[in-house]
């Protein structure tokens, strides 16, 4: 990603880093909420496709605000988030498709947590800093979202 260029590694790695935590919420959330698979797909379409535009929309408006970016930069920026951040959050449609939703959770959720470790250990890596902190601070971050939205699913089904 060394030789990528500063506006298209700004949007893939909001993107990549938004899709995992984004989606793991919102299919833990709705697992815990209805325990059912079409909810969890359905909310893993929608996701991929609206939080995608809407994040694209939020890096593209972030570097109009910049004025040192030019028109091509912010749309490099705006077209990298959108593809990382839609292609990473249909990457979580696979175990949900193949197994039983209660497996699937668990493989979605490592799956996030590895992408999460493997690119805070690049980053690390990539600005000559240590990698452990750094790596621990993004899972911890990711584990907190998936206990959160957890909880707050289980409080939603309480209530239909």
């Amino acid at each position: 990603m060394t030789s990528i260029k500063q506006s298209v590694r700004t949007g893939i790695s909001f993107g990549l880093v938004s899709g995992i935590i984004t989606t793991l919420g919102l299919i833990v959330g709705l697992n815990s909420g209805t325990h059912l698979k079409m909810v969890v797909v359905g909310g893993i379409l929608v996701i991929a496709v609206a939080d995608a535009f809407s994040d694209a929309l939020g890096i593209h408006v972030s570097e109009e605000s910049n004025k040192q970016r030019s028109g091509k930069e912010i749309w490099e920026s705006t077209l990298s988030t959108f593809f990382s951040k839609f292609v990473i959050a249909l990457t979580f449609l696979f175990p949900v498709l193949l197994f039983k939703l209660s497996l699937a959770i668990i493989i979605s959720v490592i799956w996030g947590l590895l992408l999460i470790g493997f690119f805070s250990f690049y980053l690390a890596k990539q600005q000559k800093k240590k990698a452990l902190p750094i790596v621990l601070e993004h899972i911890f971050i990711a584990i907190l979202v998936i206990i959160i939205t957890h909880y707050v699913g289980d409080l939603v089904s309480t209530f239909i």
